[in-house]
């Protein structure tokens, strides 16, 4: 099973459907099945998805020869059922204005901002699914076509994807308080 995950905003259902066109194989959207089963609360503006629930719903329907989309991705799947998972991953300074697309709250902005900065998601796909199974992709500025081509090299281990800092480019424009604002 191919994982397509990252940060919300990132390009990952957009390049999910693409790529799974292109090589004839079923997509699973984490969040889709999520809504569709209803195993979410609703909190505010966000939905805050059950990932046990998910994660056992999700088990039984998981194809071998599928490709998963979604940022729950590294909290729901096991190592066992991923062959490779990539990680899309966005300049944070472009992240923001998606964000206020989406209508997010300042908070919810700041949250996601601060997540992709630090690489959560990359950090926890490498401590469930392993190193040799994890890799980057920056698609910050690459159209969906380049970044399945990317993954084509990726899976065949042509290539070990792209490294990821976020947080030194934040730390090298002083903004750092920005996006960590101390809570007092």
């Amino acid at each position: 099973m191919l994982v397509i995950t990252g940060n919300p905003g990132v390009g990952k259902h957009t390049v999910t459907e693409k790529l799974a066109q292109k090589l004839d194989l079923p997509v699973l959207d984490l969040n889709q099945v999520a809504i569709q089963n209803k195993i979410y609360e609703k909190s505010g503006s966000t939905l805050d998805v059950d990932v046990k629930k998910l994660a056992r719903l999700v088990k039984k329907m998981a194809k071998k020869n599928s490709v998963v989309a979604g940022h729950l991705a590294p909290y729901v799947l096991d190592k066992t059922q991923v062959s490779t998972a990539i990680i899309l991953r966005k300049n944070p300074y472009k992240l923001i204005p998606v964000y206020k697309k989406r209508k997010y709250t300042q908070k919810k902005i700041i949250e996601n901002v601060g997540s992709e900065i630090l690489g959560i998601i990359e950090y926890d796909s490498i401590a469930n699914f392993g190193i040799k199974k994890t890799f980057q992709i920056n698609a910050t500025n690459l159209s969906p076509s380049q970044i399945i081509s990317k993954i084509g090299l990726i899976t065949r281990r042509k290539s070990k994807g792209d490294k990821v800092d976020w947080l030194d480019v934040v730390a090298r424009k002083g903004d750092l308080a920005k996006f960590f604002p101390n809570k007092k």
